[in-house]
């Protein structure tokens, strides 16, 4: 497995000199940070070079890093993360770019070379509030169309900001401030008399 490890981090140096900001290698994978400047080369440089031919991207997904490991982070707050796989020869690569304005997080699409990752970049975009420029239909995909904020981010409230119910008095969905009330979870326990033969 070493062999080929080896194998391919030469070839990454090769067709990548100067462009690998960072390279880990542990549990058997590879992984690779790059600069947003350099995110749409290198993406082409993977997928087009004959030593590395990764032709298909399995999965793209958003991370927050505002409070990595429950300590503080110095550093860009969100990154993209793919997963992309050479079916030519084998072998996997984990590929890194941090976004590098935190208030307005944007990237290149990589739709253009990957297809596939459409829906991953209207997901990232949907649950983290990254934008991915140049990507055709970029709306969300999973929360509502009224739906305010990113739900991902560690800033957000887990109750959210509002709720959703139906009302029956006017017949349709309503939209409202979120009423979740604070309860005690601790269980109250209630014990008979002389329970399990205790006095």
């Amino acid at each position: 497995m070493s062999t080929r490890l080896d194998l391919l981090q030469s070839a990454l140096e090769s067709a990548l000199a100067g462009k690998i900001r960072t390279s880990v290698r542990a549990l058997g994978e590879i992984t690779i940070t790059v600069g947003a400047t350099d995110y749409l080369e290198v993406a082409r440089t993977l997928r087009d070079t004959p030593e590395l031919r990764f032709e298909q991207l399995v999965d793209l997904c958003g991370v927050d890093y505002s409070d990595y490991r429950n300590q503080p982070w110095d550093g860009p707050r969100f990154c993209v993360v793919s997963h992309l796989l050479s079916l030519t020869h084998n072998w996997r690569l984990r590929l890194k770019v941090f976004c590098p304005d935190d208030d307005l997080p944007v990237l290149p699409s990589v739709n253009e070379i990957w297809p596939a990752v459409n829906w991953f970049e209207r997901e990232a975009f949907d649950l983290f509030g990254i934008v991915f420029d140049g990507h055709l239909d970029l709306r969300r995909i999973l929360t509502d169309y009224g739906f305010i904020g990113h739900p991902m981010r560690k800033d957000f409230p887990t109750t959210g900001h509002v709720e959703m119910r139906y009302d029956p008095e006017q017949k349709r969905v309503i939209y409202q401030p979120v009423t979740i009330e604070q309860r005690e979870i601790i269980p109250r326990v209630v014990r008979e008399d002389n329970y399990g033969g205790l006095h």
